[in-house]
């Protein structure tokens, strides 16, 4: 990677901020909750639960910011949510220097998958047709819950609803900002937004001396490896494919398994390159310009760095809004990405097929082996492609 011109004030617009602040809302309401429950089913204290908070989102701010600014693309980095989710049923009976000692060889696993460059060749052999049917399958899972929201919150769905079409039609660059204010006065009126509760304050990070055993390694590290590899970072650079973003992995995977080893005795489990938060950065509402979208990811970046300074509060903070108003403002905001995602993944006939199980497979939202739907599309769509490719040829 090389450095880019000089920052740009002016590329900054109220799209790109909204997109920013919307895909930074989205990363913390989707999955903030999996860490508090398995720090709390591991016995962690409240100040070690805040630091590692702190140290996932000073890592995905510093990481988002300073890749984002370097290459002029909007770079947005996330903590490892299937990773959080398998820390829920592996995290206790594990002691906790040994976790963390696990966390850190996790870590240096994925620096050294950025070093070696072998997984630069892996992204080049993954056909633009089969990365942009994961793209639209990830990002449909997220999407399709708005309209399940609708059941339990009829009124202020459709009104959201409503105002997204209208914003369409009449100022189209805007419409998912209408839908942002809309939704905060509506869920204000009804009487959902509770932040009474809220109590800020600076957070002050733990520091855990690693520890380390075999079988730590084996029931923590490896999975979280293989997970955070499978299902974010594969899936991540897609989405930065499919929206035209032509990047070397390799660098972008290193910077983030550094990243990860540095900040693992306070917590982090490692931080990977984003799939649904990046989708809201990268599309076409983040900006009509895609040469300015990074800007979008430099705004998550700062809500990050923000939001690490306050750890303590954040999880008040973020559960102040219904869950009916995120999953709606973000799966507006992603259907353009969906719509490129498809329009892309169909466009060579001899690849239909193909991705189309790859997308069914990765919107199915299925686990096998522990790994993500993520990982088994990518797997079944090559399946597929190696299979059916020869017979389309000789027809």
């Amino acid at each position: 990677m090389t450095a880019a011109a000089p920052l740009k004030l002016s590329d900054l617009s109220l799209s790109t901020t909204v997109a920013g602040l919307i895909a930074m809302l989205t990363g913390y309401t989707s999955s903030l909750v999996l860490m508090i429950q398995a720090g709390q089913a591991a016995h962690l204290s409240d100040a070690q639960i805040a630091s590692w908070i702190w140290a996932l989102s000073i890592g995905m701010g510093v990481t988002t910011l300073g890749l984002s600014l370097m290459t002029r693309v909007p770079i947005v980095v996330a903590w490892s949510t299937p990773g959080a989710a398998l820390l829920i049923a592996s995290l206790p009976g594990v002691p906790y220097p040994e976790a963390i000692g696990a966390f850190l060889l996790a870590a240096l696993l994925m620096t050294a998958a950025g070093l070696t460059g072998w997984f630069d060749k892996l992204m080049r052999a993954l056909p633009a047709s089969i990365a942009s049917a994961l793209l639209a399958g990830i990002l449909f899972r997220i999407s399709v819950d708005v309209f399940v929201q609708a059941e339990h919150q009829t009124v202020l769905l459709l009104t959201m609803f409503g105002t997204y079409l209208v914003g369409r039609r009449l100022w189209p660059r805007y419409a998912v900002p209408g839908v942002l204010l809309v939704g905060v006065a509506l869920a204000g009126v009804l009487g959902q937004l509770h932040f009474e509760q809220i109590r800020f304050a600076v957070t002050l990070p733990v520091w855990t001396t690693p520890a380390f055993s075999l079988s730590a390694f084996i029931s923590i590290g490896v999975p979280l490896f293989i997970v955070a590899l499978a299902s974010q970072n594969i899936p991540g650079l897609a989405v930065l494919r499919a929206d035209g973003y032509h990047v070397a992995a390799s660098p972008l995977i290193t910077v983030t398994g550094v990243a990860s080893a540095i900040l693992a005795p306070f917590g982090s489990h490692g931080i990977n390159l984003a799939a649904i938060t990046a989708a809201i950065c990268t599309g076409p509402e983040a900006d009509a310009d895609p040469r300015r979208r990074y800007m979008a990811a430099v705004v998550c970046g700062i809500g990050y760095l923000v939001a690490g300074i306050m750890a303590a509060s954040i999880a008040a903070l973020f559960a102040a809004f219904p869950k009916a108003l995120v999953v709606a403002v973000a799966a507006f905001a992603l259907l353009g990405s969906i719509a490129n995602g498809l329009t892309v993944a169909m466009q060579a006939p001899a690849e239909r097929e193909s991705a189309l199980l790859t997308f069914m497979i990765t919107a199915s939202g299925m686990t096998l082996a522990g790994v993500g739907s993520a990982f088994w599309g990518v797997v079944g769509g090559m399946l597929a492609l190696a299979v059916l490719r020869p017979r389309q040829r000789a027809a």
